[in-house]
């Protein structure tokens, strides 16, 4: 072989390695690109599906329709006792919440009797988180029929029923509708037709809905969450630790001096 042709091979194998390398260069930044691309649109779909979560947490919401007497901001808030009373006691609850149900063994009666005296108005937000965690639907449809009570005046005995039924946190119980009817049996006066139509049409759904929003938005993060006056008393205020005989000592060392509230018939 000539050493013109050897220099002539010589030249086409650099050439074919330097296509190799270019080859493979190419390859590389191409696979880094698809890379790149996959994660940014990951991270593209996770900050919109974070934002459109948000959105829907925080968006305004204001409930085409809200259960007869309730009051406050959107008519968000079931009140139980005098309107005129001199302190108020503000509760948000889940009809699921385990924690609500042990708060309203324990202080049911004591408040019910504060109310009837009139020194005290219960203010009840009834929000339906545990659904978001557990499935299912109880907290939304209890909170819904215990609307439904409230507009022919039955919510607090149908409230107290509700929890004295209370199923476990994790069984769905109160998301069976006929439950929810089967229950306000025991309150006299609540089984009506126009009763059963409410729970079976879920005809609060919106309010309920605006009433976990405005939860959403509070800063309050569990339930019960109790507030005398705006104060939290619950478990403890300040250092003290609640009790029945506290909550009484606390609501009259807070009406003191003050005309208590128009008493009559016991808030149904």
């Amino acid at each position: 072989m000539s050493e013109k042709n050897r220099d002539r091979k010589r030249s086409a194998r650099e050439r074919m390695l330097q296509q190799r390398e270019a080859d493979e260069a190419r390859a590389r930044r191409k696979k880094k690109l698809i890379v790149g691309g996959v994660v940014v649109a990951v991270i593209a779909a996770a900050v919109v599906t974070g934002v459109v979560v948000q959105n829907e947490r925080s968006k305004p919401e204001t409930p085409t329709a809200a259960p007869a007497g309730t009051i406050g901001d959107k008519n968000l808030v079931i009140p139980v006792g005098a309107a005129d009373s001199p302190s108020v006691l503000t509760v948000y609850e889940d009809p699921r919440c385990p924690a609500c149900d042990i708060f309203e063994k324990q202080f049911t009666q004591t408040i019910e009797q504060l109310e009837d005296q009139g020194k005290l108005q219960g203010n009840y937000h009834i929000v339906s988180f545990i659904d978001r965690s557990l499935g299912g639907n109880g907290s939304k449809y209890g909170a819904n029929a215990l609307a439904c009570a409230q507009d022919v005046g039955h919510f607090r005995a149908y409230h107290d029923v509700l929890y004295k039924n209370q199923p476990q946190e994790s069984d769905d119980a109160f998301g069976q509708k006929a439950r929810l009817i089967e229950l306000s049996q025991q309150v006299p006066g609540l089984d009506t037709p126009a009763f059963e139509a409410c729970v079976n049409d879920n005809t609060y759904a919106g309010w309920v809905s605006a009433v976990q929003q405005d939860f959403d938005k509070s800063g309050f993060k569990s339930t019960p969450t109790v507030l005398l006056n705006g104060t939290p008393i619950y478990p403890k205020k300040g250092d003290e630790q609640i009790s029945p005989e506290k909550l009484v000592k606390w609501v009259d060392e807070a009406n003191q001096g003050k005309k208590l509230g128009t008493t009559g018939s016991p808030t149904p």
